[in-house]
């Protein structure tokens, strides 16, 4: 029977590509299979919705390796949508099952839905300047990006969890792993963000910034690319933009920044956003929710001390 199939070795964006899938299973009447390289995930996916949860067992995970197996589930399952998280790996292995399925394909899709008898998948183009929908003959192949979708709620009931031996790439040998340095938080899990820009005239001033997402309790310090790739005042992993970070916090305060295209893609999906710039004209006005025209070295303590009391 034709189903629709999930696969990440994401453990988190796997659980999150469920909520688009269940909606499509509405519109095509057909099962969910979530397919797993990871033990936990596999447990949580039981309980989330899915049909089957299949557990894939590789000795290394390549993409070499996983592509082929994928490949040929999703071709005796008969899968109809074939939904695959936008990592770096995913879209190596989404061009493989695609090509090998013969079937039109589709990356970074913000929003999917059934129109007669195909996929329709929205997607964000030049740094959000435009959107495109695309759509594809069924059986099709779509990448979604992670935090795209909120993971569903948990059913209360448990599906069947299926191990599936993946066998290994004999031309790939793995000899050593070594894992990426990275400096703080991991800022897309953030729920409130302060960003800074190059409003900042020095390094010490972002304590301004600092103590503010201390009043806002839990909240992370965030930057634009010139804070973190020009004067090196914080580590990349805290740039928000095209080429880094994406994130969708409940609240979102952008002080002493323009809010040009390249930055606003990576945090336009923000709940609320709050911006504080002298510039009444600066971009980031049009998609605030609130704004501030002043200036931040005022306005910031302002705002702090207003939230300790």
């Amino acid at each position: 029977m034709p189903g629709i199939i999930v696969f990440s070795e994401d453990g988190a964006l796997v659980q999150q590509l469920l909520t688009p899938a269940l909606e499509l299973k509405k519109s095509l009447n057909q099962p969910v299979t979530a397919l797993t390289t990871n033990e936990t995930a596999a447990n949580t996916l039981a309980t989330l919705g899915a049909d089957l949860v299949v557990l894939l067992k590789a000795a290394n995970s390549t993409t070499e390796a996983l592509a082929p197996e994928i490949a040929e589930f999703c071709a005796r399952e008969q899968a109809s949508v074939v939904l695959i998280g936008g990592t770096l790996r995913g879209k190596h292995v989404a061009a493989q099952v695609a090509a090998r399925l013969e079937a039109g394909m589709t990356t970074d899709a913000k929003a999917l839905k059934i129109v007669g008898d195909k996929l329709e998948c929205t997607r964000i183009l030049y740094a959000g300047l435009a959107v495109c929908e695309e759509e594809l003959s069924l059986p099709a192949v779509a990448t979604i990006p992670a935090r795209t979708f909120l993971a569903p709620a948990s059913t209360g009931t448990s599906s069947k969890i299926e191990t599936l031996e993946v066998k290994p790439d004999a031309r790939i040998t793995v000899s050593s792993t070594t894992s990426i340095g990275t400096e703080g938080v991991d800022i897309t899990a953030a729920h409130k963000l302060v960003c800074v820009g190059r409003g900042f005239r020095a390094k010490d001033d972002l304590k301004l910034a600092e103590d503010l997402a201390a009043a806002l309790k839990d909240a992370e310090l965030a930057c634009t690319r010139g804070i973190a790739e020009d004067e090196h005042w914080l580590p990349l992993e805290r740039y928000i933009g095209i080429s880094g970070q994406t994130v969708k916090p409940e609240l979102y305060v952008a002080a002493g920044l323009s809010g040009q295209v390249q930055h606003m893609v990576g945090c336009r999906e923000s709940k609320v956003i709050v911006a504080i710039n002298n510039d009444e004209r600066a971009p980031i006005f049009e998609a605030a929710d609130y704004g501030i025209v002043g200036d931040l070295y005022t306005v910031l303590p302002l705002l702090t001390a207003a939230l300790k009391n």
